[in-house]
């Protein structure tokens, strides 16, 4: 499997976020790419005002957008993650979708864990206030039949997600974010590489670039990294798609040579609830 990721910058020009995904995406595509990923809130970023404004349910255009060119370019395409407009609720979601080659939408998962912070330049990311948190770790097919898991963002920071995703069955797990940029400079490789390493999986992981309207800045540096922890590609600071091969029966080599699965102990992980 040949899989890409998209970095762009997203601001609340919603317009023209599309056009540059489009943009990017096609030129994957181009190169190859059966997997494409875009960044988290790829659709729109900024300002709780601007992000409300810009909210879209799964009936809108970015969806609609997704499945028209996943099946003009007979690909698989993870939406990265937008601004969900959720019926009858207060509070929207953040929302990644998977189209398959077929046009159809083959999986929805809502960001489990929301992202509270303040950066030390005094930006505030405030996720909770605006939106409401998943609650189901989701799994999905790829045309070729491997299984991919859905993650977005600040999810990197909660290894036991990954490890379910893994345990059910997940060869590709994609991560669309908007890592702050001091964040993306100290932790962003760290973390996806230990993701990677921890479940004996393949990473794509594009990350949104630059700033964005209210002070919210993003650091880059997409990524696809193999089951080994081994960045097989990596984004330079500007708008742009990165493509890498994905050697599926690497996985099998791996978890052969290194069978963490089979020497994991369930029981003695247990602990009190409270």
């Amino acid at each position: 499997m040949r899989a890409a990721a998209i970095q762009l910058n997203a601001t609340d020009d919603t317009d023209r976020n599309l056009e540059t995904a489009d943009r990017l995406v096609r030129e994957a595509a181009s190169q190859g790419a059966e997997l494409v990923v875009l960044p988290e809130k790829w659709t729109v970023l900024g300002t709780r005002e601007q992000m409300a404004a810009g909210a879209q349910t799964l009936d809108g255009p970015a969806v609609a957008w997704a499945r028209e060119t996943a099946l003009a370019l007979g690909i698989d395409l993870v939406a990265g993650s937008l601004f969900e407009d959720v019926p009858d609720d207060e509070l929207g979601a953040n929302t990644s979708v998977h189209v398959g080659p077929d046009g159809e939408l083959k999986a929805v998962y809502r960001k489990i864990h929301l992202f509270d912070y303040v950066t030390s330049e005094g930006a505030r990311y405030a996720e909770s206030s605006t939106e409401r948190p998943g609650e189901e770790a989701v799994v999905s097919e790829c045309a070729d039949g491997a299984v991919l898991g859905l993650t977005i963002c600040y999810d990197l920071r909660f290894p036991e997600l990954y490890r379910t995703l893994a345990i059910r069955g997940a060869r590709v797990i994609t991560v669309p974010a908007a890592f702050t940029l001091p964040t993306t400079r100290d932790h962003w490789e760290t973390l996806v590489r230990a993701r990677a390493i921890e479940n004996q999986c393949f990473m794509v992981a594009p990350n949104q670039i630059g700033e964005h309207p209210g002070g919210l800045r993003s650091g880059g540096r997409s990524l696809i990294v193999d089951p080994w922890g081994l960045v097989l590609a990596g984004a330079p600071d500007v708008e742009t798609a990165i493509v890498a091969e994905l050697d599926l029966d690497r996985i099998d080599d791996v978890r052969r040579r290194m069978p963490v699965f089979e020497h994991r102990r369930p029981s003695a992980y247990e602990w009190e609830r409270v």
